[in-house]
Parts: structure tokens; C-alpha cells; sequence
């Protein structure tokens, strides 16, 4: 009997045993945030600290304000003395530790200490107080509410137990009066913006921002203007099993391709996990609706359907992981938030560039040593056509100069198209992540032409002087062939030779043209390359491409940017060679486009194309596959800890994306129980006015009217 006594006795008062069960966490907090009575040696927490301890600063308080932590105060303060010692705190955190704690802690906030049960009168006076002024009545003496309380003439108080689940049947109870009130007409039909305010009164401190503010859509979902009961309940429903929701979700995009599901995905995936939980139609529709009200594709992901489960959502930097940003470049440049670390991050892409850049020319310099030497062959006259084809020209050059002579020039090659590869990707990285948008991973296919144009136009700083010399370099042995037939000899330059020989201006000579060439290059190519990662491999935040897949797409962009400024290359190529003996000059651009054009006709306009296509098509497959491996492989130090953190949001509501909370259950159960409470109204905690503090405050202000009116009358 004794045992049965004291468990009564700890249910209502708690533990009396100082520092009975409390942690060295739990009295180090209090230590940390109490203030100490001099004259009773003793220390203690106000309210003001009390909030402090269990509602930390730096956490996310825009559901739930920080001062509503308060109420918490009252169920701390057993001897109700406005202060909280370390005997009170100890008891406190023994209730938070117990796994019915939320429930618990709603149940004494209203119950009598001496009875442990809950008065209604007393309950429905505290109820009247803490309301908000303009809420929706609530009928105390309806139906629903006499099967939990009885009939006015059998009033009874309530038990834990029974006082737990009238909470949990409260706000449906809530929803359903408040449609009484707002269909005045009886037909069933309320306004969108009366569904709003009763959402918004009963469930704004658990739903997202996304969700409560797109709420009038509602009446979208079916023929009319108007939103019936039923829209309501299942609206109700939905929102009641959020936690089953997201389970069919997460099981239903594990199994996707894309790691995007449709809503014949979810309701299959809902059959096979769910034996008496069955979703009706009208349900399914009200979560896609919310889910996909900017994503009108139908195929919805983890982000679209965090906005509408994730109570937590609302746009932050930290919620850039789980973006729609799956690029880890593009991911990275929108993070930024200084000019700082815009420097760093584009210093490591040009690193990282640079790898992949000279990893993918020396892939692919064999088919560039065959384009450049069709590209240079003039067929106005006889005895000038040394190779038929680019099959022709490729063998001719192994049985005449060896194998050795596909890598002519390679290491200039390779030591220039490093930091050419790395400001090309880097600045198109850089232009995209500015013009990105980081909720959704959205960009305007103008942007990204922009994106790609600067990035050509940016390389030719390096491109121009790099490809003269390798040009030069390539042509070489045939020259030196030629020579030879006529009895000539030719001296073999070297790379430096070539240089010195040029000097700057002359490096830099057909520049113009290798800018026309890159600009429209680049500005085909990495639009080309994103969308077919995206729209034709399914690349998202929840699916990674593989090496094959990224190749491929690198490759598959290359095709139609090489071809089609293959005239541009033409022009560059005949610029930059040094022209021989009984060979044409060309003075500039359009006198060389002329000049061909009228010796040798449109067709030498692409002369080497195929050869181009196949230089550029893998060589930047394989440079783009290189290069975003390595982003994964080499990140930036501390770019994946910084996605990690848990930002403006703090630990006790985890990031956007439907994750896990970390923080301290104490910390998470004191939250929950201030949901339990506030569903019964969204003013417990808050600062109320009083009509003696509002006479107080009017009293105040008597004077400073008076003193702004006495300052008008003398300017006037």
C-alpha cells in the first residue's frame, strides 16, 4: 500500500530528494543559469532564467515563441513562490524523463494537487484566461465535450488518463465547431479564408509556413470556390498522421529512380505498409496539392513534401542541402555568403579544374593533332592535299613520325589547358550558382547561356596563346615533310623557341576569333550538359549519376557545340598557323572567311568537323566526369561540415528535409508538451493586456500626447 502511496505522491508532486535523479548536465545547467539569494544562501531560478535553461537562445522559436516557454514555469514552481530551486529543477527533469512526459506536464498545469485530478470549472477558468481574445468560441457544454466531462448536472473531474485523451480529441472537436460558426447558412460550404483562420488558430504552432500560407488553395482541389466539411476532415486527417505520411514517402522514394514519386507511387507504397490506416482519395489529392503547387510535373521529391510535413520549414542558408540544388559546385557558390568564400571556393574549383582539364585534353590529343592538320590543309592547288580523311590522316602520321608523333606539343598542351579547363569551369560555376534558385535548383535557360558564354569569353586569357603554339607545334612535321620533298631543310622549334619568337602581341594573335569560337562553344555546352543530366538521367539531391552516366552526358553535349563552331575554328586555325611558302596570309577575320570561302567554298567551313566532334565530345566528358568526382572526392575543408551545422534553426528542430531531431529530450519534451497545450489555444503564453494594464499604459502616454501636441501648436 505504502509503494502505491508513493507513486501517487511522485505522479503529482514529484520527487522531494534533493538532486534525486538529476544529472551532472541537468545541475550544471542549473548552476549556469540560476542567481543566488545572499541573505538564504541559496540558488534559484525566476521565470526569466528558468526559459533560459530549457529554451536555449540560438534555437528556431518561429513556431513557438521563446516567452511561451514560460507556462513551464508554473508546473516547475511547485510551492508556487515565483522562483525555482534545485530540489524544484530536479523534479522538473525527473518528469521530463519520464516517456509520457508531454501529456504529463499538460495534465498539471490544470490538475489540483490534492485530488491529482482536474476540476472542470478550474480548468475552464484557466482556459478563459489564457485564451486569445478574438479566437473562435469553443461550446464547453456541447456534445462531444459532455461524453469526456458529463451533462451539466453531472459534472465530473478528470483522471490523467482521461484528461489525456480529451486532448487528443480536442483539436478535431475545435475544427469542427469552427466550421459550425463560420457556415452560417448551413450548407456545408465555408470561405477560403475562414478555413485559413481556423487552421491558423489550431494547428499554426505544428504546420509549415509553406502549408499555413497557401491554405485558401484548398478550394482548388475540386469544381467550386468553396471549401466543404469534407476538404476539412481530410485536410484534418492528413495533418493527424504526418508522421505515417512521411513513413509511406521515405519508403516510396527509396524505391524510385529518380527519388521522385507520383501519387499512383504513394498510394501503392501506402497498401503494402499499412494494414488500417487507408488514405482516401480526397487525402492523397490535399497532400500533392501543397506538396506540388510550384512543381506542376506531378513527380514530387523529399524537398517538396518537407515543406508540407516538416513544421520546421521556412527558407534559411542552412536548408540549402536539401535543395533542389543537386550540383555540388553550383551547391557550394550558392552557399556563399561573402566575398571571401566566393574567392576560396572558386580557387579550389580551379584546382580541381585544372585536374580534370589536363586529365581530359591528354585523353583525346591524338584526335586533336589529326583535326588541327585537316583543318590547316589548303586543296587550292595541286600537290597541297596530303590527307583524304581524317582515317588517312591519322595513319600517315604513325607511319611517318611514330606513335610518338600523335603527342606532338602535348606537354604545352597540358601545361596550358590546366589553368584554361579551370577558369572555364570555375566561372561558369561561379555565373550559375548566382542565378540559381537555391529552393528549388531552378535556373533560366538564359542564365545558364550567360553562365556558358563568360565562361568561353573568360579563356581565352589562356586558350589563344596555348592553342598557337600547339597549332604551330602540330603542323610541324608535316612542314618539315614538305620541306624535305623539295630539297628544302626545316629546323625543328621547340615550344619556348615559338614563344619568344611570337612575343605577347604576337601570342595573342586570331584571339578574337578563338573568342568566337569559345563563347557560343560554351554557351551550347554547359546548358546542354545540365539538362541531360537532369531531364534525361534524373540527376536530383536524392540521386547521384554515375561515372558512365556523366561521361555520357559530358560527351553527348560536346557533339553539337563542337559541330556547329567548327567555322570558327577554321578561321582561328588558319590565323594562327604560321603560313608557308606560296600560301595565302590572311590579314583578319572576315578576310580569312572570305578568302576561304572563295578558294575553297563553304564546305572548308567544316573542314575537320568530325574530327572535332570526335576530339571534343570525350575530351570533355572526360574532363566534366573528372571534375565533379572530384568535387565529391576533394571537397572544399569544411564545406561538408558547414552543410552539418544546424544553423538559425539550432538543434531542437532539425533541418529542413524531414530528419531526425538531436537535441536533448528534455529539451524536445518540453516542446511537444507546449504543442499539447497550445492545441487547446495559441494564447497560452503569451503576454496578455489587461484593462488594467491597458489604463496603466494609457495613463503613460497622457503626457507624451500632451507634450506632441503643445510641440505642434508652437511650430504652428
Amino acid at each position: 500500500m505504502a509503494t502505491v502511496v508513493e507513486s501517487v505522491k511522485e505522479t503529482l508532486v514529484g520527487v522531494e530528494d534533493e538532486g534525486a535523479g538529476l544529472s551532472s548536465a541537468s545541475r550544471a545547467d542549473f548552476m549556469h543559469n540560476a542567481v543566488k539569494d545572499e541573505e538564504a544562501d541559496e540558488w534559484y531560478m525566476t521565470e526569466k532564467e528558468f526559459v533560459d535553461a530549457i529554451a536555449p537562445e540560438g534555437e528556431d522559436y518561429h513556431k513557438i515563441k521563446r516567452e511561451q516557454y514560460s507556462i513551464l514555469f508554473d508546473i516547475a514552481d511547485r510551492q508556487h513562490k515565483g522562483r525555482v530551486s534545485l530540489q524544484d529543477w530536479s523534479v522538473f527533469n525527473n518528469l521530463l524523463a519520464k516517456p509520457d512526459a508531454e501529456y504529463e506536464i499538460a495534465f498539471r498545469l490544470f490538475a489540483d494537487p490534492a485530488t491529482g485530478q482536474v476540476d472542470f470549472n478550474s480548468f475552464k477558468e484557466s482556459y478563459a484566461r489564457n485564451k486569445k481574445t478574438e479566437s473562435i468560441p469553443f461550446n464547453w457544454d456541447s456534445d462531444w465535450a459532455t461524453l469526456y466531462l458529463g451533462g451539466k448536472k453531472h459534472r465530473h473531474s478528470m483522471t490523467y488518463p482521461q484528461f489525456a485523451q480529451l486532448l487528443r480529441g480536442l483539436q478535431g472537436e475545435r475544427v469542427r465547431q469552427a466550421f459550425l460558426h463560420f457556415d452560417s447558412n448551413g450548407d456545408g460550404y465555408i470561405d477560403p479564408e475562414d478555413f485559413q483562420r481556423i487552421i491558423h488558430e489550431t494547428a499554426s504552432h505544428k504546420l509549415s509556413d509553406h502549408l499555413l500560407d497557401n491554405l485558401p488553395t484548398l478550394c482548388n482541389i475540386s469544381p467550386g470556390s468553396k471549401i466543404s466539411y469534407a476538404n476539412v476532415r481530410a485536410f484534418q486527417n492528413v495533418i493527424k498522421e504526418m508522421d505515417l505520411v512521411e513513413l509511406v514517402i521515405r519508403n516510396a522514394i527509396g524505391k524510385s529512380d529518380d527519388g521522385k514519386i507520383t501519387r499512383v507511387d504513394f498510394l501503392n507504397e501506402a497498401a503494402r505498409i499499412t494494414r488500417f490506416t487507408l488514405f482516401t482519395p480526397m487525402e492523397v489529392d490535399i497532400l500533392f496539392h501543397f506538396a506540388s503547387l510550384d512543381q506542376p510535373s506531378g513527380r514530387l521529391g523529399i524537398t517538396d513534401f518537407a515543406r508540407v510535413l516538416d513544421a520546421s520549414w521556412h527558407h534559411t542558408g542552412a536548408d540549402l542541402a536539401q535543395t533542389g540544388i543537386a550540383g555540388a559546385a553550383e551547391k557550394a557558390v550558392a552557399k556563399s555568403g561573402s566575398v571571401m568564400q566566393d574567392i576560396m571556393i572558386s580557387a579550389h574549383h580551379f584546382g580541381l579544374g585544372a585536374i580534370a582539364g589536363a586529365f581530359g585534353a591528354f585523353m583525346v590529343y591524338p584526335i586533336d593533332l589529326v583535326k588541327t592538320r585537316m583543318q590547316n590543309q589548303r586543296g587550292a592547288r595541286v600537290g597541297q592535299m596530303l590527307y583524304k580523311n581524317s582515317i588517312d590522316c591519322f595513319s600517315k602520321v604513325i607511319r611517318n613520325e611514330g606513335f610518338r608523333g600523335l603527342y606532338s606539343g602535348v606537354l604545352p598542351q597540358l601545361v596550358g589547358v590546366a589553368p584554361e579547363k579551370a577558369i572555364k569551369l570555375t566561372i561558369n560555376d561561379l555565373v550559375r550558382g548566382k542565378y540559381t534558385d537555391i529552393k528549388t535548383g531552378n535556373i533560366a535557360l538564359s542564365a545558364e547561356i550567360l553562365a556558358g558564354a563568360t565562361a568561353g569569353t573568360c579563356q581565352v586569357i589562356f586558350t589563344n596563346p596555348l592553342e598557337i603554339v600547339k597549332i604551330r607545334l602540330q603542323v610541324q612535321g608535316e612542314a618539315m615533310k614538305a620541306a624535305a620533298r623539295e630539297g628544302e631543310t626545316v629546323t625543328k622549334r621547340s615550344a619556348m623557341w615559338i614563344v619568344r619568337h611570337l612575343g605577347l602581341i604576337g601570342l595573342y594573335k586570331g584571339a578574337m576569333a578563338c573568342m568566337l569560337r569559345d563563347a557560343p562553344f560554351s554557351a551550347i555546352y554547359f546548358p546542354t550538359y545540365s539538362h541531360l543530366k537532369r531531364d534525361y538521367f534524373g540527376e536530383s539531391p536524392t540521386k547521384k549519376l554515375g561515372i558512365l552516366q556523366l561521361l555520357t552526358a559530358g560527351a553527348i553535349a560536346g557533339m553539337p557545340a563542337a559541330y556547329l563552331t567548327t567555322p570558327c575554328d577554321v578561321i582561328k586555325t588558319r590565323l594562327q598557323v604560321e603560313a608557308r611558302k606560296g600560301e595565302a596570309s590572311y590579314t583578319g577575320i572576315r578576310d580569312a572567311a572570305r578568302q576561304i570561302y572563295k578558294e575553297e567554298g563553304f564546305k572548308a567551313f567544316f573542314k575537320g568537323g568530325p574530327a572535332r566532334i570526335m576530339r571534343s565530345s570525350p575530351q570533355f566528358g572526360f574532363t566534366l566526369a573528372g571534375y565533379e568526382l572530384l568535387q565529391g572526392l576533394l571537397p572544399l575543408p569544411g564545406e561538408h561540415a558547414a552543410e552539418k551545422e544546424p544553423g538559425p534553426r539550432g538543434s531542437i528542430e532539425p533541418a529542413t528535409g524531414l530528419q531526425e531531431a538531436k537535441a536533448p529530450l528534455q529539451y524536445l519534451r518540453s516542446r511537444n508538451a507546449l504543442k499539447i497545450i497550445l492545441d487547446l489555444d495559441i494564447g497560452f503564453g503569451r503576454p496578455k493586456i489587461t484593462a488594467e494594464n491597458a489604463s496603466r499604459a494609457r495613463g503613460w502616454m497622457a503626457p507624451l500626447r500632451g507634450a506632441v501636441a503643445g510641440s505642434s501648436d508652437g511650430k504652428a
